[in-house]
């Protein structure tokens, strides 16, 4: 028989499994935390069935944690290092922006940095009454779509995505949120079946180079590549975009992309363009706001 143990020590004990399983056995985190604290956290509160805001060093919260709970967070441990499957999808939950998301492995985990963007308000000057109609690309399980749709009351919101697979997660979330009078999902390759013109455009595309797919962590491997390959220098569909793009923008438009850690791909594709760069946490350079001019002048001297 185990004997109980306290909230706090099995938080330490399972994140000091996950801290060595990541020294020694390449697991990876970037899924929603970025180390084995947290993570540890997190999947032992979830499986315990408590608040994710727990404070477990809180002497008053800290509880016992019985014998067939502890044997199921064990569980749940071991199948994170075995299977290398990014927590949230052990889970069926994802975060962004303090907004709770369903997800499993039809998309990849919600992780944009536009979301910080739209939280933000970094691109509200760019905004304006007449910003009505709102398209999310590559919308994935839906989340930038809807996370727009709480930013902005007043915009109707179309999410597309070529994966009808991850559509359907994103309709789940639609319903999760209670957004089904200002949302519509749209299965299209980029542009194909789009039919309207819009104020605003956000699109997190497949960016990552082949090179670094080559490399990815196991835990990214898990995912989606229709969702992150973005062909040998990480531009080939936002090359596409930018093609299309403004035949789909209002005269004021914006496109918001985020490009990861491509800046010098981007730059090397699109060196004549014109780019507003918008901080995020991860920097100055993963995130860019073009304005439909931009994106015209561009077209037209490549």
């Amino acid at each position: 028989m185990t004997s109980p143990k306290r909230l706090s020590a099995l938080i330490e004990d399972c994140a000091t499994q996950l801290e060595d399983a990541h020294l020694h056995a390449g697991l990876s985190f970037g899924h929603g935390t970025n180390n084995a604290q947290d993570e540890a956290a997190w999947l032992v509160l979830w499986q315990l069935g408590l608040p994710l805001d727990t404070d477990f060093t809180d002497d008053a919260q800290d509880v016992l944690v019985r014998e067939a709970e502890l044997i199921k967070v064990q569980h749940l441990i071991a199948q994170r290092i075995t299977t290398r499957k990014p927590a949230a999808y052990l889970t069926q939950e994802a975060w962004l922006e303090g907004v709770s998301f369903y997800v499993d492995e039809r998309v990849i985990v919600p992780r944009s940095l536009i979301a910080e963007v739209l939280a933000s308000g970094n691109i509200d000057p760019w905004l304006s009454a007449d910003t009505k109609h709102l398209l999310d690309m590559c919308t994935g399980n839906g989340s930038l779509a809807i996370l727009a749709a709480l930013a902005y009351p007043e915009v109707q919101v179309i999410g597309s995505d070529v994966s009808a697979e991850a559509l359907e997660v994103a309709h789940i979330n639609m319903e999760r949120h209670a957004l089904q009078e200002r949302l519509t999902w749209l299965q299209s390759d980029g542009f194909k079946n789009i039919q309207h013109k819009f104020d605003l455009i956000l699109c997190n595309p497949p960016y990552v180079n082949s090179q670094s797919m080559a490399t990815l962590p196991q835990e990214y491997v898990n995912e989606p590549a229709l969702a992150l390959d973005g062909g040998p220098d990480g531009m080939r569909f936002i090359s596409r975009l930018l093609h299309e793009a403004p035949n789909y923008m209002q005269e004021n438009a914006i496109l918001v992309l985020e490009i990861g850690n491509e800046r010098e791909h981007f730059e090397a594709a699109f060196p004549k363009i014109d780019v507003v760069w918008l901080t995020t946490s991860a920097g100055d350079d993963q995130v860019l706001l073009l304005t439909r001019q931009a994106i015209i002048l561009n077209n037209t001297h490549t």
